[in-house]
């Protein structure tokens, strides 16, 4: 059996989208799990929508989720150039090949003429395709038309009543008619340039690419490739079509335009979000591993990874599970280097100065600590420990009730008696104090706590209310205490 090969091939037509990743993602496990190995192609033959640095922002963001690949544009192989705007010398003999042998032909229709067809067509209820006005063009009628000046497009000639079946990793057989295809398909533009059919036949062919995994909006190129494999006598590699990613809020499918989620690599990385983290969730879109466990590092997800589990269902991309998912990677970081994360996110909200000193720096540390375990990504320290840089709490709704029950002013009077008497305001010495206005006052639990945490941070849920008062220290902590009593 050949060495496996896989391949991601993005247009630089725009950033990393949440499906694009999982696509290179599966294709990098398939990969990695067989021995085999993983390539990037960049399918850059639509210039007008290419992007500046959009070919950049693929390869940085893969790199930053922690895949690596074996051949590509700046790690060249053996089966180069890996951009397809660079292969057109490869494209041309292999045109040039099916018109000789009458597999495609020269097509002159206008862009008006063809629209006018389809117009006809749908007019009649039938699907829009092209009916073949030039596919018998003798020699002088092809003088004749360039003559004139006009420039031919290459059609494929597509074979009439002819089945197409493939075995889908996926999805097992799928089989087209090849009279639903739209009729004989462009293989080549005005400009020279080959459309994405053809191209992506014969690069996947000319890189023994193995087998060819991608989302299931290309189950309808398939049967075209697989025309030009066959016109050719090549050996077809082997398709997975992995089902659609859907909103898991709506039930529709991810659109670009759906703003209710982030959809791109880059806005995940500027919130703070986990490499390691989107690596392991996105590898659980359209995927699941055996057993309940859902936390894997990425050589546990290589070792495990099978294509026999890929999900025939829609994958839904859940906001919320993403959270969860990060969250368990940031509860098991160093705090050093979750303090590092952390930093420039309250630098740039004015919280902490540019280059904190020592002592600052420790103390910063110390309050990343205590959101640590409640933490979804690092942009999120900037809402949560607002406490510690603001002069007062702004009181909600709920922390309102809390301060409006009978025994709240016994219990605030009590507690900022003892805080004030505290020498140190250290953890232990708050719960002690916290112990004594209970005995003083005979209020506890839920009565005696919870007016004091909203009283010195404003919120009803938090870290630890001792750490709390400790990181605030007397002087705002007391300051606190004073604005609701």
């Amino acid at each position: 059996m050949s060495k496996i090969r896989v391949r991601y091939a993005p247009s630089p037509t725009g950033h990393l989208h949440i499906g694009n990743a999982r696509t290179a993602l599966f294709n990098y496990l398939f990969a990695r799990h067989n021995d085999g190995e993983f390539i990037i192609r960049i399918e850059d033959t639509d210039q007008k929508r290419n992007i500046a640095d959009g070919e950049k922002s693929q390869l940085e963001n893969l790199a930053w989720l922690g895949m690596d690949w074996d051949e590509s544009p700046e790690k060249p192989g053996a089966y180069g150039p890996y951009r397809q705007s660079e292969r057109k010398e490869i494209y041309q003999p292999l045109i040039d090949q099916l018109l000789a042998s009458n597999w495609a032909y020269k097509c002159y229709c206008t862009e008006e003429e063809l629209e006018a067809e389809r117009e006809a067509q749908r007019a009649r209820g039938e699907m829009p395709h092209y009916g073949g006005k030039c596919a018998s063009l003798s020699p002088e009628q092809q003088a004749e038309k360039e003559a004139q000046g006009l420039e031919p497009v290459i059609r494929f000639r597509v074979p009439r009543n002819t089945s197409y079946s493939f075995e889908d990793m996926v999805k097992g057989e799928i089989t087209f008619e090849s009279d639903n295809v739209g009729g004989d398909f462009v293989i080549q533009k005005r400009d020279g340039m080959p459309t994405y059919n053809f191209a992506v036949a014969v690069d996947d062919h000319m890189m023994k690419i193995t087998h060819v995994l991608r989302g299931d909006d290309h189950i309808a190129n398939t049967p075209k490739q697989l025309m030009i494999y066959d016109a050719f006598g090549w050996a077809r590699p082997t398709f997975g079509h992995m089902t659609l990613i859907i909103n898991s809020e709506t039930g529709k499918k991810l659109s670009k335009r759906d703003e209710s989620i982030l959809q791109f690599i880059e806005q995940y990385r500027e919130l703070g979000y986990l490499p390691e983290a989107m690596f392991n969730f996105i590898a659980l879109l359209g995927w699941s591993p055996v057993g309940e466990d859902e936390i894997f590092s990425p050589e546990e997800l290589v070792k495990m990874f099978d294509t026999k589990r890929l999900s025939k269902s829609p994958a839904a991309f859940d906001q919320k599970k993403l959270e969860w998912v990060n969250n368990n990677y940031i509860k098991a970081m160093d705090l050093d280097a979750l303090t590092e994360l952390c930093l420039p996110y309250l630098i740039k909200a004015g919280k902490v100065e540019e280059t904190p000193d020592a002592d600052r720096k420790a103390w910063v540390k110390r309050v990343v600590g205590l959101y640590q375990p409640q933490m979804s990504y690092a942009a999120e320290i900037v809402e949560v420990s607002q406490l510690f840089f603001e002069e007062h709490p702004v009181l909600d709704e709920a922390a309102q009730e809390v301060l409006a029950q009978e025994t709240v002013p016994m219990v605030l009077s009590a507690f900022k008696e003892q805080l004030t008497d505290m020498e140190t305001v250290d953890a232990a010495g708050v719960l002690a104090a916290i112990k004594a206005v209970q005995k003083e006052t005979g209020v506890k639990g839920k009565n005696l706590w919870m007016p004091i945490r909203v009283a010195v941070s404003g919120v009803t849920h938090g870290p630890e209310l001792p750490e709390t008062v400790e990181l605030l220290g007397k002087e705002k902590a007391l300051a606190h205490l004073n604005q609701v009593m």
